[in-house]
């Protein structure tokens, strides 16, 4: 797990450059919600981003920083490059999210499109990096990144608007693909006297960490398209999350298409949030009951949405709510 002293050092270190989200209660539905869409960039990977190249040497970052992603992990690395002054390059696959390529390229990012989908935008990112003697900053695969996630963690455990205090009577659902997240949370939890149960959330076409979880395997798990397009892709096979999910998490939950949508009309019927399909995975398990009778603590990791993806979403729901 990542060691507490990382953790205190990041939430120290990103502080002045990101919000402290909300956290909000739905009494009649026992449901606590972190909104990371409301996070700098639209997403909690502002934080782990910003750690990271915060965190190097000054001769790092002038060999200029390089990432891939599926849109979120790429705007806190051009974030974090804009407050450096660093050059920051970023590969994404041509099915990625206008509006979210869009977000990195305005926020002063050289922008690599990659015929394919995320896997196929990674590698390529990753040998331009070997060639050109770029500094690689993974989504989730680094310690730093993880301890930037991990703040998140911290947040909860001070938050006031709790009852009492989190503990093991509560269930913390957080959205997984690599795992970068869970593995920073599930690191703070580690030195509570009474931890909470955590659980991961993936869409059911994209259940690589699940199949890691279960069965020590993503083998033969396709890469099938999804809403939730950030939690989609195999992780890498060498990742420093995938033994700390193990040792950390206590169950990986998988949601439908169909309620993944559900639960981003919502979000913005019941609490007027525009939330993406990626972070609505979390509130798409807590309505469907699949966390059990205790309080729920969900994280919402993100709310960078195509306007007319998420207008489509809330007019199906109200259709629905109306049948």
């Amino acid at each position: 797990m990542i060691p507490f002293e990382w953790l205190s050092q990041a939430d120290e270190r990103i502080a002045p450059h990101i919000v402290r989200t909300p956290l909000t209660h739905d009494a009649a539905r026992n449901l606590f919600i972190k909104w990371e869409n409301r996070q700098k960039t639209g997403s909690f990977k502002a934080r782990g981003a910003l750690n990271k190249i915060l965190a190097l040497e000054e001769w790092e970052r002038k060999q200029g920083i390089v990432t891939a992603s599926a849109g979120n992990h790429g705007q806190g690395v051009a974030l974090a490059g804009q407050l450096t002054g660093a050059h920051t390059t970023c590969f994404v696959s041509d099915h990625a999210v206008q509006v979210k390529v869009d977000a990195i390229r305005a926020l002063g990012a050289e922008i690599v499109t990659v015929r394919g989908g995320y896997p196929e935008a990674e590698a390529a990112g990753r040998k331009y990096s070997q060639d050109n003697q770029g500094t690689w900053v993974s989504p989730y695969n680094d310690g730093q990144v993880i301890a930037g996630q991990g703040t998140i963690g911290l947040e909860l455990v001070c938050e006031s608007t709790l009852v009492d205090s989190l503990n093991d009577e509560f269930t913390v659902l957080v959205p997984v693909s690599g795992g970068g997240l869970i593995a920073g949370i599930g690191s703070v939890f580690a030195n509570l006297p009474g931890r909470p149960r955590l659980v991961g959330v993936q869409p059911e076409t994209a259940p690589f960490m699940h199949g890691l979880f279960y069965h020590g395997s993503q083998d033969g798990i396709p890469d099938l398209p999804s809403l939730a397009d950030g939690l989609t892709g195999a992780v890498e096979s060498d990742s420093v999350t995938i033994p700390m999910v193990k040792q950390l998490v206590d169950e990986i939950l998988l949601v439908s298409e169909k309620d993944i949508a559900r639960a981003v009309g919502f979000a913005f019927i019941e609490y007027a949030e525009t939330i993406e399909p990626s972070g609505a995975v979390t509130i798409a398990a807590a309505l469907m009951g699949l966390a059990g009778s205790r309080p729920v603590v969900a994280i919402v990791s993100g709310g960078n949405i195509q306007p007319e993806v998420h207008a489509q979403m809330v007019a199906e729901y109200l259709r629905e709510a109306r049948a």
